[in-house]
């Protein structure tokens, strides 16, 4: 075995072109690509308007090692930026993936976080891939992603687009990675919040679908476009909170709207809908609290005309509304709802020292 093969070198050992070789050996090449990693930059071929996306994931804040193995981190890097281009409508075709990294990295794992990209892109959106990219150090891994996708002959979906009468839906896991995320901080981190694995194995076997929906999600991608031709009016992912993210939809819908000479109009969601949706996933039982506040499910949210029928993987679950109060822009049951979720700048996670 040459030096550059060793299962334990790390990224200052091997360097960054050895590190590349053995990076982009794992990777496929996306179906849009005239050029692809390699050159200063990626040529892709577009049929329509080109969608663009960026997200960051730095270890600690929004991941821990001790409980993403290489590939789930890949695959959740490639997921939750591909869900953000299916949300407005358009078909993904290129990843461009930055990743920084101690020097004491071992080659091995980032060999794995590009298996995962890879990986997620074939099972998720067939055709994408990762185009290039950027490698760097840093104290604690952090991954930048731009997520590229083509709209075709389509107009984008925007969060804005919402109108009385609408009905409201939403395809994908819900709550499930809120719970997946509270059952590895009350079983696997230390009272100080310091990660450990030694219960995952165990939680993948009885609870496999909590730890799948945090650790390496799936997110109904191909039903953006399916929902843009089914005539969506306003559509998002929703990686914060199902609360939050209606919410948001709600006040960019209602800007349109009084723009347009109508008044401010809310999202007033049905518990009984969502919990004979979403009550029962997989095996697990889902609380109503879980559905509106939990984060990272990456599903996507949706309003559709009042007589349209919903494509499959879409439920129904509340209805676009006039807002009764200026001020309340998400019901929950027609009583005025405190979205809560995933926010950085407020949300303290344990073991991270925060100021």
């Amino acid at each position: 075995m040459s030096n550059s093969e060793r299962v334990d070198l790390t990224v200052g050992e091997l360097g960054e072109s050895g590190v590349l070789r053995r990076v982009l050996a794992q990777l496929a090449e996306a179906e849009a690509a005239s050029l692809g990693p390699g050159d200063d930059c990626a040529v892709l071929r577009v049929e329509g308007q080109l969608v663009v996306t960026s997200d960051t994931m730095i270890e600690g804040p929004d991941f821990r090692r001790a409980w993403h193995s290489g590939f789930d981190l890949g695959w959740k890097l490639a997921a939750t930026n591909l869900s953000d281009v299916a949300a407005m409508g358009a078909r993904p075709i290129g990843l461009t993936v930055s990743l920084a990294v101690p020097r004491n990295t071992p080659v091995t794992l980032l060999e794995d976080i590009a298996r995962g990209l890879n990986a997620a892109c074939a099972s998720l959106a067939p055709g994408c891939g990762v185009v290039g990219g950027d490698l760097g150090t840093a104290p604690v891994i952090t991954a930048a992603v731009t997520a590229l996708g083509d709209l075709g002959d389509r107009a984008a979906v925007t969060r804005s687009g919402a109108r009385v009468g609408d009905q409201v839906a939403y395809a994908g896991a819900l709550g499930l990675a809120g719970l997946g995320l509270t059952l590895l901080f009350s079983d696997g981190a230390e009272g100080d919040g310091t990660a450990h694995n030694r219960e995952l194995p165990s939680h993948r076997s009885e609870h496999p679908a909590l730890l799948h929906a945090q650790l390496a999600p799936s997110p109904p991608i191909q039903l953006g476009v399916v929902a843009a031709d089914a005539g969506a009016t306003a559509m998002m992912d929703v990686s914060d909170s199902l609360s939050l993210d209606s919410r948001r939809l709600a006040e960019a819908s209602s800007k349109d709207f009084v723009a347009e000479g109508g008044g401010s109009l809310s999202i007033d969601l049905d518990p009984a809908l969502l919990t004979d949706a979403f009550g029962m996933q997989h095996g697990e039982q889902v609380p109503i609290d879980s559905m509106l506040a939990g984060g990272e499910d990456h599903g996507l949210l949706a309003t559709f005309p009042a007589a349209t029928m919903l494509p499959p993987g879409f439920h129904p679950i509340g209805r676009v509304i006039a807002s009764p109060d200026k001020t309340d822009s998400l019901l929950v049951g027609g009583v005025p709802y405190e979205a809560r979720g995933w926010d950085p700048f407020t949300v303290r996670l344990p073991g991270l020292g925060q100021a």
